[in-house]
């Protein structure tokens, strides 16, 4: 007996890519909202289940390659830090939003045309 397509769904994951090297995708999108959710690189590398060496990587290398600010940091400890996100980030993450909307939906008009429709 043969299945129905009827089941299946399809899914895509972008990220994006300078010279080879990753610079943005979905955990570094998720690690950019734990900033602005929590306003504090440890508590969002907490969040997102990385260490803050990892999650202070992460975002020197966004920066640098992307060749602007994301995160302003304000130095003064437990009570007194803390990090938000840039307006550059704000608009990078809008941007990015709207890609991965953008690509989901040609995506998903493919799958259709070739099994039928998506449930």
């Amino acid at each position: 007996m043969q299945k129905s397509h009827n089941d299946l769904k399809v899914k895509s994951k972008i990220w994006i890519e300078i010279g080879g090297e990753p610079v943005f995708g979905s955990g570094r999108r998720r690690l950019l909202e734990a900033i602005d959710t929590h306003g504090s690189i440890s508590q969002a590398a907490r969040a997102v289940r990385v260490s803050y060496r990892k999650a202070w990587s992460h975002i020197e290398a966004m920066e640098e390659r992307l060749g602007m600010r994301l995160v302003e940091r304000r130095v003064g400890g437990k009570h007194g830090g803390g990090a938000t996100l840039t307006r550059d980030a704000r608009r990078f993450l809008e941007k990015f939003d709207r890609l991965e909307e953008g690509l989901a939906r040609i995506v998903d008009r493919k799958f259709t045309k070739l099994f039928g429709t998506i449930r």
